[in-house]
């Protein structure tokens, strides 16, 4: 991943609903969430979660898919790996000091 998408990846992430969306899909796992079920564990209005689903999605943050009536969102592993990898072998040149940090409790 080059900076120019690392930042782009956490300029969409920079908003704390995002962030629940994230946490939320995350603890779904691969199956991931309808957005009506993503709005009631964020505690957030249906039309408030669907913009933020709609960012998220269109970074590849998130992928969806239509379900019946209902669309389906889950994680983008791939990508989210990706940001991670870029943080924690670019930008820490693998430090194994710093990536130590991460699985420290």
């Amino acid at each position: 991943m080059i900076a120019e998408d690392a930042a782009t990846l956490f300029g969409v992430l920079s908003n704390s609903d995002r962030l629940d969306v994230i946490r939320a899909l995350v603890e779904a796992g691969p199956d991931g969430m309808s957005a009506g079920n993503i709005a009631l564990k964020i505690g957030a209005s249906p039309s408030r979660t669907s913009f933020h689903l709609n960012a998220l999605s269109g970074s590849g943050i998130l992928q969806k898919e239509r379900r019946s009536r209902n669309l389906n969102y889950r994680i983008n592993f791939k990508t989210i790996g990706a940001l991670i990898n870029f943080l924690m072998e670019d930008c820490c040149k693998g430090s194994a000091e710093l990536r130590d940090c991460c699985t420290m409790r």
